[in-house]
């Protein structure tokens, strides 16, 4: 799957765009400032319908506009072509277009394009709450098991009525008991499908890092939110008064994590910056080959300064690793010649130069 043509308008100070995407690798080269970023924030918006820069949609609006659209052409690996479009005003109001018809939900837009992104903030990963580790674990999930989605709207409404009950107190125990055997029901579900996922995920991010670092003694653990060897209908009979007291549940898949240790020891503590850059690129790109063979070569890559953190040596690693996904990528740096090496001699390499929010075609290369 390839974007072959996007038709960028609105978005920060980046003039009307029009960008053919005809190769696989697509660098995006210049000043600092000039709206790079700006083009992997617009297919951000595309494929998430919201920035990764902002949870706030108003700053990425250019001034004078009162919304922004991003178009696009997919080609997929079966001939078919798909056209997305979505526009975003200042009240936040979304719309969505599928081959020239209405859609309604940004999962629509996820679903047909898998994106997976490396940026300065994805340093959170390792550093940030259990939380970004859950989405990164359910991103892969979502894609590769059809019935997720359904078990995660389950677990949502049945976790919202059970805290709806909790904060107001409201302890009957036949509504707790229907609410509870329902939360029970999708956690075992989703715990089942998690650890399903995190068995195929393990050998193949091991397999990638090691292309990229020497950390034998680096591990992934995964914590399902509750005690491995009680059943969750135990542990939220055990808990009940506490949850009462807190307003909330406490125990259950959200609150699960995916543990990145080195020994006994959280591996942010151990690693240099460089070092875990190039685990979130290891976790990333593994992530994408197991799409790539549930669905082929269906995802998209966006990478934001990929030379920031690294040595000529791990660059070209990392850029060797993203070639033989055979997944278009998109990649923004500020010298063209720090990414010159690592690609196939047979692989199309496309440059772009970018000034002053304007974006002129500067080469290809193979």
């Amino acid at each position: 799957m390839a974007i072959s043509q996007l038709q960028i308008t609105g978005i920060r100070n980046l003039q009307p765009v029009t960008l053919h995407a005809s190769a696989r690798i697509n660098i995006l080269h210049g000043d600092n400032g000039s709206g790079k970023t700006s083009v992997l924030e617009a297919i951000h918006l595309l494929a998430m319908a919201r920035s990764f820069r902002s949870t706030r949609l108003q700053p990425m609006i250019q001034h004078e506009r009162a919304s922004c659209t991003v178009f696009a052409q997919i080609e997929h690996t079966d001939g078919s072509q798909t056209s997305l479009g979505i526009s975003r005003d200042r009240q936040s109001e979304l719309r969505i277009r599928i081959n020239g018809q209405n859609a309604r939900s940004a999962a629509q837009l996820a679903q047909l394009l898998p994106l997976q992104l490396i940026n300065p903030d994805s340093f959170r990963l390792l550093e940030g709450a259990p939380k970004m580790r859950r989405q990164f674990l359910d991103w892969g999930v979502f894609h590769v098991e059809h019935q997720f989605i359904s078990a995660w709207q389950r677990l949502q409404t049945s976790l919202k009525q059970r805290n709806s009950y909790l904060r107001h107190g409201i302890m009957d125990s036949s509504i707790i008991a229907a609410w509870d055997h329902e939360l029970c029901l999708a956690s075992n579900e989703i715990d089942q499908l998690r650890r399903a996922y995190i068995t195929q995920l393990k050998p193949v991010f091991e397999k990638t890092l090691a292309k990229l670092l020497n950390l034998p003694s680096l591990t992934l653990s995964y914590f399902r939110g509750w005690d491995k060897n009680s059943d969750l209908q135990e542990v939220l009979d055990r808990n009940l008064e506490r949850d009462k007291a807190l307003g909330y549940t406490q125990a259950g898949p959200q609150r699960a994590d995916l543990r990145v240790r080195i020994e006994k020891n959280n591996a942010v503590d151990i690693l240099s910056r460089g070092q875990q850059k190039l685990v979130i690129c290891a976790l990333r790109i593994a992530q994408g080959y197991l799409l790539s063979q549930a669905r082929r070569n269906e995802c998209i890559y966006l990478v934001d300064d990929l030379p920031s953190e690294l040595d000529e040596q791990h660059r070209s690693a990392l850029c060797q690793l993203l070639d033989e996904l055979e997944c278009q990528v998109f990649i923004t740096c500020v010298d063209k010649q720090l990414m010159s090496s690592g690609w196939r001699t047979d692989t199309p390499v496309s440059l772009f130069h970018v000034e002053q929010g304007q974006i002129t075609p500067s080469g290809v290369t193979a």
